[in-house]
């Protein structure tokens, strides 16, 4: 059975960056939107995830522009003391079943229609009724897909795992401490990324000792310090230094080892172990707590990827390490994002979202929206929107900031983006700016240091750019 249905844009993926940009497009115009999501609730990828994830950066920063996620309370005890609250994986879920299921829904201009799989051309299955839509899309396809989101709880391992080796997705953590059932002596984290050290800070607040827990860590990452990602007035000091900090950084660093080391001694970048330099980057944020904690975890194994698993150890890229004892491998190998190359964002009548701020997924997709509400002209759409690299090592973060600087002096020279940045409670910083009195010589110090090292910026992150391509041919 076939039907079919009539839409201005159509949205696949009832993730979070799809949800932002339907938010933005149903406020700023008269447009139906019907989204088609292979999931049975909104929310994406955080259906799946473990239950004591929770936001990197601040709830204030996430979302969708017309509804807030979260009190706007600053946490009073933990890890993140001080600074704004973060949401909880329940919360963000809770938070984005609402929006779609009561605020887009009340419109009478959107259609959702969840457990359906999206087949291309405006077509789709729904499993459940086993009808297939034809849609017939008056204005735009928007692919809110394109970074192909896997979580532990959903990936396949890429390794090998014999029979008897007690391997778990995060997700099963908590249940492991509520039934009777006998706790494991030891724990083996797999994985080096944010997954990772949220399974670790996790483990030690749950009271496992730390010599307990083994974590094999192909790659040390550097992260971005919370303390500098504060929005609003109360944290102009913190957030924009922190700017200032990571501008000059980049405007005077001799080679891609001194930046990071400009940005650790700046306090801008983290790093967990002191005395292992750090060859990953991808936007995970944490507090000084979180990475003092994690530090209690001496046995970490450097010694590549896991290759396979068996009831005596492990076999890494490098060798292999025995692992005596009942033992409980925890799995936090999934890529989380897949790395694609960039396309153009607007292409005829196909929207790829895609970061277009670095680290900032649902401002991204809610300025595309502004963008496409707005304009007319592809070509003047697209220069807008110049999609931000993911970064994976250390070079993509040169590029991913190079973008992203290009990007926000386009946005500065264009006073309606100007003003709807200032209004977005996604964007957390052009309104503070925007508030600084004349007359405030402290905080107008702060920004004539920034912008003065922005102008700077650039020829010296394409100086480091030519740098590193020159240093991969000769050892290429």
């Amino acid at each position: 059975m076939v039907a079919s249905i009539d839409t201005d844009y159509l949205i696949v993926g009832c993730g979070a960056v799809g949800v932002a940009f339907a938010d933005t497009i149903l406020t700023e115009t008269d447009a139906t939107v019907t989204i088609v999501d292979r999931r049975a609730r909104p929310g994406g990828h955080w259906n799946d995830a473990y239950s004591f994830v929770q936001l990197h950066q601040p709830s204030a920063l996430y979302g969708v522009n017309s509804i807030p996620l979260g009190d706007g309370q600053k946490d009073s005890s933990g890890l993140n003391k001080g600074y704004c609250e973060l949401a909880r994986g329940p919360e963000v879920l809770d938070y984005f079943d609402k929006v779609v299921n009561t605020h887009f829904l009340s419109t009478g201009r959107v259609k959702y229609y969840p457990q359906c799989d999206y087949l291309g051309d405006g077509k789709f299955n729904c499993s459940q009724s086993g009808t297939t839509m034809q849609v017939n899309v008056r204005r735009k396809i928007v692919d809110a897909t394109f970074y192909g989101t896997t979580v532990p709880l959903t990936h396949t391992p890429s390794f090998e795992v014999a029979d008897g080796v007690k391997l778990v997705a995060p997700n099963a953590l908590p249940g492991l401490w509520r039934t009777d059932a006998t706790k494991p002596e030891k724990l083996v984290i797999l994985g080096a990324g944010k997954t990772a050290m949220d399974v670790g800070v996790w483990l030690l607040n749950a009271g496992v000792e730390p010599q307990a827990i083994s974590w094999v860590m192909p790659r040390d990452s550097w992260l971005l310090n919370r303390q500098h990602t504060q929005p609003g007035a109360e944290f102009f000091h913190e957030t924009f230094g922190g700017q200032v900090a990571q501008m000059e950084a980049l405007a005077t660093a001799t080679d891609l080892p001194d930046l990071f080391r400009r940005l650790e001694t700046s306090g801008v970048m983290l790093r967990i172990d002191r005395d292992t330099e750090p060859s990953m980057y991808h936007c995970a944020t944490m507090s000084q707590g979180e990475v003092d904690l994690l530090r209690k975890i001496k046995n970490v194994i450097r010694k590549g990827r896991v290759q396979s698993i068996d009831t005596s150890g492990m076999v890494l890229g490098q060798g292999r390490v025995a692992v005596d004892g009942p033992v409980l491998y925890v799995d936090c190998t999934a890529t989380a994002i897949e790395r694609r190359p960039p396309v153009p964002v607007f292409q005829d009548n196909l929207i790829t979202l895609q970061m277009i701020r670095a680290c900032q997924p649902t401002f991204s997709a809610a300025l595309t929206a502004h963008l496409e509400a707005t304009l007319e002209d592809e070509g003047q759409k697209n220069q807008l929107s110049g999609p931000v690299p993911l970064p994976e090592g250390l070079p993509e973060f040169l590029t991913g900031m190079l973008m992203n600087m290009i990007n926000q002096f386009q946005w500065s020279r264009d006073p309606g983006i100007r003003q709807w940045m200032i209004d977005s409670r996604l964007d957390g910083f052009s309104a503070v700016i925007a508030e600084i009195s004349k007359d405030d010589t402290e905080k107008q110090a702060v920004l004539k240091a920034f912008r003065g090292f922005a102008r700077q910026a650039p020829e010296n992150i394409n100086r480091l750019i030519a740098q590193q391509n020159a240093d991969l041919v000769l050892s290429a």
